[in-house]
């Protein structure tokens, strides 16, 4: 028995416009639209999980100031 875990397929109804989005992020990171749709999934995962935790998330400059505070996800 292999201890690799097998791929799931999934198919994706997007617009236009956000497969365009997703284009532009695959082409601009040098990578694939799945691989963008992974790592926008793993964010939201960090973001619920500090979300439960009754944490916020954002985005900091440099000096650790808030920038921008990320809600409604």
């Amino acid at each position: 028995m292999s201890t690799e875990r097998e791929s799931v397929r999934l198919s994706l109804a997007v617009s236009p416009e956000l497969n365009d989005r997703l284009e532009q992020l695959a082409a601009a990171g040098h990578t694939s639209k799945s691989e963008i749709l992974r790592k926008a999934i793993a964010l939201f995962d960090v973001v619920a999980e500090a979300k439960s935790e009754k944490k916020r998330f954002g985005i900091l400059d440099q000096n650790k100031i808030l920038l921008t505070e990320i809600v409604g996800i």
